[in-house]
């Protein structure tokens, strides 16, 4: 096995990841992340994220990129409609540009930070079979193609079931309870207007006020694309018992679950121009945190994993940009600007998760709708 050395190593080519490299590279420090996906283009990234002005853009603020950022934002996407499971609407709040949090899509800011970044800086199909100490803060990561490296400073960027963890915690990812079912419906206001307009200008939330535990999520993207998630509280071994595979036996049996609905939302399922997947929802515990391990730290969902609220790659980049300038700011003391980004991690993310928590209370809750209109009013 051929072993390299180098001196910070990234873990994983997300967002956080690659604003963390980003940053470190605005310092002139040289980092190298290594990413599982053979390519940028491996597999989707996702669809809308907001980026908001608290955390997601002074991140970017840090990595020198708000004018590349405000080129890729979506006018008019700070829209919000909720709506009954009838379909009609009892909140609709139109995007009149005064709005902190813009949206765009996933796959373009990755891309944008991706393009910020030397052409070396990111080695893809580098899949991490091991990881271990070797002391006095050094590590070693071994890949699934026999290759390796040692590092000064390794950082974990590598997700929710990251190899990197272990190193620092014995915390593994809990189910919530939870599970989106994602589907698209291509070229919406053309091909499924009915359900276009039921969405509107940028995201809808569609609830039965009869019965909590289920809820639409839906998106119009960049292309026109309806991306619609519906999150379901229900247990592990009932997904388990559906072909996801299979879409002439999925969706049916997902669209059983909203049978009754207004047909423009049950569209969203049962006119899915892909087939449905199933998207559990898993968390780490809302104060997950670690004593100093010397070389290494975790960013992103690494370290704070919950269910989607709109945060999760807000903190990433927060992580990864705090993260950045602390080293950069302690040169030749990996230990004391470690400590000092975990000092305020910790509290910051722990907070966060428990706001996230209360967040997804009320989508789940008796009076949902009436609940989240009261947020959006506020």
């Amino acid at each position: 096995m051929a072993i390299t050395d180098i001196p910070v190593t990234i873990a994983g080519a997300g967002l956080g990841g690659l604003t963390l490299a980003r940053v470190l590279h605005r310092h002139g420090i040289p980092a190298v992340v290594y990413e599982a996906d053979a390519s940028p283009t491996a597999r989707a990234q996702g669809g809308m994220i907001d980026i908001h002005d608290y955390n997601g853009q002074p991140a970017l603020e840090a990595a020198g990129l708000m004018n590349e950022f405000r080129a890729l934002v979506l006018p008019g996407r700070e829209a919000y409609r909720v709506v009954g499971r009838d379909g009609t609407i009892l909140f609709d709040k139109a995007d009149d540009g005064s709005g902190g949090s813009p949206e765009v899509q996933r796959g373009a800011l990755r891309q944008m930070l991706l393009d910020s970044l030397p052409a070396d800086t990111v080695r893809w199909g580098h899949k991490i079979s091991g990881v271990r100490a070797l002391g006095a803060g050094r590590h070693e990561l071994t890949f699934a193609d026999g290759r390796g490296v040692t590092t000064d400073l390794l950082v974990g960027a590598d997700g929710a079931w990251s190899r990197v963890r272990p190193l620092l915690s014995p915390a593994t990812p809990r189910y919530s309870g939870r599970s989106a079912i994602e589907t698209f419906l291509f070229d919406g206001a053309t091909r499924h207007p009915a359900a276009a307009r039921m969405v509107g200008g940028g995201s809808l939330f569609a609830f039965d006020t009869d019965e909590s535990g289920k809820w639409f999520l839906a998106h119009r993207e960049s292309d026109g694309n309806l991306h619609t998630y519906l999150v379901l509280s229900r247990p592990l071994d009932w997904f388990a018992g559906i072909d996801f595979t299979d879409p002439a036996e999925a969706i049916p049996r997902i669209a059983g679950e909203v049978s009754g609905w207004a047909p423009e939302l049950t569209a969203l399922i049962t006119d899915s121009d892909t087939a449905p997947v199933h998207r559990p929802q898993f968390a780490l515990p809302i104060d997950h945190h670690w004593d100093r391990v010397p070389g290494v730290t975790l960013i992103g969902d690494a370290a704070h994993l919950q269910p989607p609220d709109g945060e999760g790659g807000n903190l990433a980049m927060q992580d990864g940009a705090e993260l950045g300038a602390a080293i950069a700011a302690r040169p030749g003391d990996i230990e004391g600007a470690l400590t000092a980004y975990e000092q305020r991690m910790f509290p910051r993310s722990a907070a966060s998760a428990a706001e996230g928590a209360a967040f997804n209370q009320v989508l789940m809750s008796d009076d949902a709708a009436r609940k989240l209109i009261e947020v959006f009013a506020g």
